[in-house]
């Protein structure tokens, strides 16, 4: 597995990141099964979420793996807080801290690597948000902070009371999700591609050395299935074959291989629970495809360009 560093080169981290919110699925021995299945192919970087499954993600991960000591330091675990049941987003430095407290004790561990707000909460105070930093970093208990759905704009905010601590932005974004790459392309366009909804993320985190992780690398829309073999994209999956044929990997394969041949080394974040398609997904990090070949998939997928 090839390596990145994440933000300004503080942590460094295999390129494709393992998603745990659908962990529960399995049981306790299929579990640790899979989270094996990633290590042996070096991938020691975890996703976590404090809702995912009501925090019992966690609570499984916490009870099958060890956590601690030697064991503990070969691996990178990140979670996100700040979606409050009952309220919805909530970046107050007490919601804050009770939510990282939560997620030690499900993850049976002492500290965690790297904190994400899930969420934009518009009534945040970044001076609250500062606060809590500061005091996790100085405990120990959370080494590194980034967000999750947020804009330039945001994140400026966010940084401008933090110490420039956001390292991290994790956004939706596939062969089929690509606001950022459409906006980008369509310049001075009065096409639909050409609006730009997300301020420019994209350059933004490539020039201020912020991570762009990518969540749902599978998915079409918000969450109404995967891209991958759906006759929904019919052209899409025929070129997706044809890449996939012609490198010896699987489709899924092909689809994270598109988003690491980006230069701004946007991690993926995977979260499958078969292990063999995980296995099939490591498989992109020992393949690059040609920048023809980039803008083939791009094309496949019903972009245009200008």
């Amino acid at each position: 597995m090839n390596k990145i560093s994440i933000g300004n080169g503080s942590i460094i981290v295999p390129e494709i990141g393992l998603g745990c919110m659908r962990l529960t699925e399995l049981d306790e021995k299929q579990a640790l099964n899979h989270i094996d299945t990633a290590l042996e192919y070096e991938c020691n970087f975890f996703d976590h979420a404090d809702i995912y499954a009501g925090g019992e993600s966690e609570r499984l991960f916490g009870k099958i793996v060890d956590l601690k000591g030697a064991s503990r330091e070969k691996m990178i675990i990140q979670t996100k807080c700040a979606i409050h049941p009952g309220i919805c987003y909530d970046f107050s430095k007490k919601y804050i801290l009770e939510s990282v407290e939560g997620s030690l004790k499900r993850l049976q561990t002492d500290y965690i690597d790297i904190l994400l707000l899930h969420r934009p909460d518009t009534l945040m105070e970044p001076e609250e948000v500062a606060a809590a930093f500061a005091e996790l970093k100085k405990s120990g208990k959370v080494r590194h902070f980034g967000v999750s759905n947020q804009n330039p704009g945001q994140i400026a905010l966010l940084n401008k009371y933090c110490d420039n601590q956001i390292e991290i932005d994790q956004l939706q974004f596939s062969l089929t999700n690509c606001g950022m790459i459409d906006a980008g392309l369509n310049v001075n366009m009065s096409n639909q591609e050409g609006v730009n909804r997300d301020g420019g993320i994209l350059e933004y985190c490539r020039i201020h050395d912020i991570t762009i992780q990518a969540w749902s690398p599978f998915q079409y829309g918000m969450f109404e299935g995967t891209f991958l073999n759906k006759e929904k994209f019919p052209k899409l999956n025929k070129k997706i074959d044809e890449m996939a044929d012609k490198y010896k990997v699987t489709n899924s394969a092909i689809a994270i291989a598109w988003i690491l041949r980006h230069p701004a080394n946007i991690q993926p974040i995977v979260g499958t629970t078969n292990q063999q398609r995980l296995k099939d997904i490591f498989a992109a990090s020992d393949i690059a495809l040609t920048r023809e070949d980039w803008y083939a998939l791009y094309m496949a997928a019903g972009k245009q360009l200008p």
